[in-house]
This record gives C-alpha cells, structure tokens and sequence, in this order.
C-alpha cells in the first residue's frame, strides 16, 4: 500500500515518508497503516502518554475532575492541528503525532514542576520539557525488544523539539543541525506549535471562568473576547451559563483556525516553495497568523498571564509545587535508594559512568514522570510521620 493510499492530498510542500531519513533503528514497514500513524500509534499506546490524564495544565488534579489535563490538552491540539492540516493539505498523520507526543515530557505541575527541575539541574544541564519529550521517546519508554524509547520517525522526533539552544544542538546530531544553520522545521512542526497556543490560550480561559478566577466582564476587556461576546448574544439573546461561554469559545477558536489558515495560504502562495526543502530554506515560517490576529491573541495571552497565571490562588498551588518538586530532588539526590529499585540501579549506573551529572539526571527522570497525585503521594511518605512507607 502506497502513502498516497493512506494520507490525504499532499501538497508538494508537505513531510513524505519516502524523503525522509526514518527512523534511528530501521524497521520493517508497517503493513495497514503509513509510518506516521505507527509513530501515533506509539505515542498513544506509551506509559508517558497515559501519565498525562494526571498531570497538570493549570490546575491541579485534585482540583476537580473537569478541569484540562496534559492529555486532553493534548488531544485538543491535535484536532485543531489536524483541522488546519487538511486545509494546507499537509500530512495531518504527521502533525497529529507530534501534537499527541508534545508534552510527554511534562513534569507534575505544570511549568511550576517544570521551573523548580530546571532550577535543581542548572549546574548539570538544566530541564526542559521538550528536550525530556525527546528523551522520553528516544531512552526512557521500555516497550519493544530491538530497541529503547519508540523509535519515532526523524520528522515526528523533530517536531517535538520546539527550540533548543546551540550547547545542546550540538549533542543532538542530524535533529540539532536546524538550530545550528537557522533551518525552519517542517511545517507540521511549525502548524503543532501554533495549535498548541490556540488550545491552551482557548481552554485556559474555560477552566479560568470555571473555578471563577476569571469573570466574563472582565474578559471583555480583550478584544477578541467582545467580538465573540458580541456575536454569541446576537445570535443568542438569552443565553447564558456554560452554554453562553461555549459560544464564545468555539468562536475564539474559529477566529484562530480561520486566520491561520488565511495567512498560511497568502505565505505560502508568496513563498511558493516547490518541496519541504525550500521550506527548510525559508527565512522565516511559513505558518503563522496575520499581523492583526497575532496582537490580538498576544493581548489574550497577556490578559490570561495577568489575571489568571498570577491569580494568588495559583500562584499559592505553584509555590507548593515548586517546594514538593525541590524537596523530591534534593532527597532522592542525596539517598538514590529512596526511589524504586529501577530508578537506584540506573542512578547508581549513571554515577559510575558520567559522575553527578548522570545520577542527577535519572533523579530528574523519575521526578518528571511523576503525575500530580503521586508526587504528592511520595513528598507524604518521605516527610509526614504518619504515611506508610
């Protein structure tokens, strides 16, 4: 069965797996399906995947069960990237791979986890999650025999790393040489990053008005939030509850889809790049919203960053995390015994072999793979007298 048979209409622009470099450990080919959907496939059969249904966007857990996770987020940008890439005619099998694998390697707590990890590693490399995404499906998933993480395609594997700095692009061979030469990524790559902003910006304003941190008529302060306001009471006189504030929403949504979709055309008519080639040679990317719709999703951004993302009773949740995320490392750091008897051995390993740097970045490994109950759950059993051991 050829690609052509599996994908829909493929602009000349788009990723094709018969041009790309594969795979680190070359496999047979899948039989029913295209090597962008075995990588989808693997990413959603992981344990890094399933950890995500407990693992923070902005509130924690157990702050309710109706809030976004780091797995329905997402699942989120996938469809929204998805949607975009049919209209490009880019190979949406790829774009949902990297939107699905994105974040597998979010610690618990959100950035909080993220920025107190970092903090604990900035003698030894530093943390960030989407190098950690890349090491999780490069080193840490244990599923096949023929090799360690998933063994994702060389494009899915790229797409993943949003940015990296020159230090450590160069550890990372073929995948750093775009940041090292100012070569742009595909442009699925390009389209899973903007989706993520749409979906995270859209749903933290829902579960923002949901735990009542964010009004409203204080959100009609942000243009793009009135425009939408305006039209859904048009439509909708007398509507109003989490009705009303899905109307708004889907059209918040709509409004970012649509200029995506506008504005990559008009590059992308402009450029005319012949191959994904040309696009790599771009100046700059080839996705991306219109002048307009960037100031106004900026402004939405820095509302949300203002009013919800520094709101007391978050930052309240981000100091606790910050400190449970600390006190894990600095213990597991000192007493590599404490961590499950996998974990001890590699650490143990990794000294032997590369010193502190090694053993700390394995403490760092089990911590990131935490989700937000057991990290809380383990920080209880080290520190409270009464919990079980």
């Amino acid at each position: 069965m050829t690609e052509g048979n599996r994908s829909p209409r493929l602009a000349p622009y788009a990723a094709r797996e018969a041009l790309s470099p594969g795979r680190r450990i070359a496999e047979p080919p899948p039989t029913h399906r295209s090597e962008f959907q075995r990588d989808r496939d693997r990413v959603i059969h992981s344990t890094a995947f399933r950890r995500l249904v407990y693992k923070t966007q902005v509130f924690v857990n157990h702050e309710g069960d109706l809030y976004r996770t780091r797995l329905t987020h997402s699942l989120e940008v996938a469809q929204v990237a998805r949607t975009v890439a049919g209209a490009l005619w880019l190979n949406e099998y790829l774009t949902e791979a990297i939107c699905l694998a994105h974040d597998l390697g979010h610690t618990p707590f959100g950035h909080a986890g993220q920025d107190a990890l970092n903090a604990c590693m900035r003698d030894y490399g530093g943390f960030e999650h989407n190098l950690q995404s890349l090491r999780v499906v490069d080193e840490l998933e244990e599923k096949y025999a023929d090799f360690p993480g998933l063994n994702l395609m060389f494009e899915t594997r790229e797409g993943i790393l949003k940015h990296c700095s020159r230090r450590r692009a160069k550890e990372l061979g073929e995948l750093g040489e775009r940041f090292l030469q100012g070569r742009q990524p595909t442009l699925e790559a390009q389209l899973a990053n903007l989706a993520d902003e749409i979906a995270y910006n859209s749903h933290d304003v829902d579960d923002g008005l949901r735990a009542g941190l964010l009004t409203i008529d204080e959100l009609r302060n942000v243009s793009m939030f009135e425009r939408a306001f305006a039209e859904a009471r048009a439509g909708h006189p007398a509507l109003d509850g989490r009705r009303l504030i899905h109307e708004i929403l889907r059209r918040l949504i709509g409004y970012l889809v649509d200029d995506l979709v506008d504005e990559s055309r008009d590059r992308l008519a402009k450029a005319a790049p012949a191959d994904l080639e040309a696009v790599r040679a771009s100046e700059r990317p080839l996705i991306g919203f219109s002048g307009a719709m960037e100031s106004e999703h900026r402004q939405l951004k820095k509302f949300l960053l203002d009013r919800l993302y520094r709101h007391p009773r978050v930052l309240r949740m981000t100091t606790k995390a910050k400190r449970t995320v600390r006190k894990l490392f600095e213990t597991f750091a000192d007493e590599i015994r404490l961590m499950p008897r996998e974990f001890a051995q590699a650490a143990e390993k990794a000294q032997h072999e590369t010193g502190d740097a090694g053993r700390l970045r394995v403490v760092t490994d089990y911590i990131a793979g935490m989700t937000d109950r057991y990290a809380i759950l383990e920080y209880e059993r080290l520190f409270s007298p009464g919990e079980p051991t």
